[in-house]
Parts: structure tokens; C-alpha cells; sequence
């Protein structure tokens, strides 16, 4: 489904050019759900924003469904089947819940069928529906609200970067049980997920460990036991951080 070749992504930085990424090359098949993790300044945010068009790259090639994709833009990606969640989700002051999945599904939701994608990830349909996206919402009510529009568009490919930012532990604990709804449901979709909770390392069809702008290791649950330090408490995100 994905493919990137040999992608080298490259900044200019106080005068010296500084590789982010240096000749990455992995794929995701479908129905897979990919957990990207790795140390802070590994790359793994710039791989994510590579894939959906906000960044490009400084060499390399993208391929979705056999398709070079490499020079489209974030809405041509997006018409393609690719969905992108920000870690910091954005609030559109003026519009309602209800017509932000409107948008994101591309048709004439009812506020019925808006009701289900709300209830699906945890949301009292009743009390958001009719809600403004805006400041008034916390953290956790708007990566869930993001996370229903994603469900609303059902995109071949969504990728979520580092979902837990910002967000409370009950919000955390609700986030996961999405997720893992959301991989007991994939058909011929794929999820990559940019992050360094065990929590979601733990229901992952692969992992890839991003290290030093390179992949540095990719397997199952197998590697849990490393990421984490099989006799210590501290968890991936503390290990990886």
C-alpha cells in the first residue's frame, strides 16, 4: 500500500545543512496497524508529515498503491486516501461537530449517522454534536472529535502523530480502546501511528523504531521487551525518550 524508497529529508540550520531523515526505506501493507517509534529528534514526526504531503522530501520517492505520489500535494493525498492527525489538533472556531464530519465524510451526513462516529470513539453524541469546535473543548474531547472525522472520511491510510500528546490519563486510557477497536475493524485499511506509549506498542502489527534519521530496528511485539527494558518499570516512553 505504502512505500517510501530511499527517502532523505534535509534542513538548513544556522548555516550547515542537518539530515533528518538519511535514506529511510520501509513499507506498510494493508491491514496492518504500524506503530513508528524512536527517540525525540529521531525523524519519526517528519516521516509522518513526508507521507501526507507537508513536508517533501530532499530525495526519494513516495509510492501509495503503486502510485508515485512524491510531488502531490496534502490535498491530492487526501482525494488519494490518505488522512494525517496533527498532535495538537485544530480548533475551527464557527463550525459545529456535526459539520466538521459533514466535511471530512464528503457527503450529506445525518445528525444520526454523525451521532454513530461520535459515539464510536466515546463522545455522548447528544452533548457534541451540536458543539463549536473551538477553545471550549479539552485536549482529549478534540483528539477524539479528530479521530471520529478520520473514522468519517474511512480512508485507505491514516496516520496519527504522537495521538497522546496533551491529553489526561482517563483520555489516554479512552484513546486506546479506540485504537483498539479500530485495529479489530481494519479491512483493506492500514494505521501508522507515530509514538512512544507502551500502551499502543502493545496491540501493534509491527513496529518500527526510528533512530538517528534511519530505521534502526522493525519487528512484532518481540521487541517490547528491548524497547522497554524487560526488568525495569519505566515504560517505552521513558525508555525511548
Amino acid at each position: 500500500m505504502l512505500e517510501l524508497k530511499n527517502i532523505t529529508y534535509e534542513v538548513s540550520e544556522n548555516g550547515a545543512v542537518k539530515k533528518i531523515l538519511d535514506d529511510v526505506s520501509l513499507t506498510v501493507e494493508s491491514r496492518r496497524f504500524v506503530v513508528i517509534t524512536g527517540p525525540n529528534g529521531g525523524g519519526k514526526s517528519t516521516l509522518a508529515k513526508l507521507i501526507m504531503g507537508v513536508e517533501k522530501p530532499t530525495s526519494g520517492r513516495i509510492y501509495f498503491d503503486g502510485a508515485d505520489i512524491t510531488d502531490l500535494d496534502i490535498t491530492a493525498r487526501a482525494r488519494l486516501g490518505i488522512s494525517f492527525a496533527f498532535q495538537q489538533p485544530v480548533r475551527f472556531k464557527g463550525i459545529q461537530v456535526k459539520d466538521l464530519l459533514r466535511m471530512a465524510s464528503g457527503r450529506e451526513l445525518s445528525v444520526s449517522e454523525a451521532c454513530e462516529y461520535l459515539s464510536e470513539v466515546g463522545l455522548c453524541a447528544r452533548d457534541y454534536v451540536d458543539r463549536e469546535v473551538n477553545a471550549s473543548l479539552s485536549g482529549g474531547e478534540l483528539k477524539r472529535i479528530e479521530i471520529a472525522t478520520l473514522l468519517a472520511r474511512n480512508t485507505r491510510l491514516s496516520v496519527f502523530d504522537e495521538p497522546e500528546a496533551g491529553i489526561d490519563l482517563w483520555s489516554f486510557q479512552n484513546l486506546i480502546r479506540i485504537f483498539e477497536k479500530m485495529r479489530e475493524g481494519i479491512k483493506d485499511s492500514s494505521i501508522v501511528i507515530i509514538s512512544h506509549q507502551e500502551r499502543i506498542l502493545q496491540i501493534a502489527d509491527e513496529i518500527i523504531v526510528i533512530a538517528d534519521g534511519k530505521v534502526s530496528r522493525r519487528g512484532g511485539t518481540e521487541l517490547l521487551p528491548e524497547l522497554t527494558g524487560a526488568s525495569a518499570p519505566e515504560s517505552a516512553c521513558e525508555k525511548l525518550q
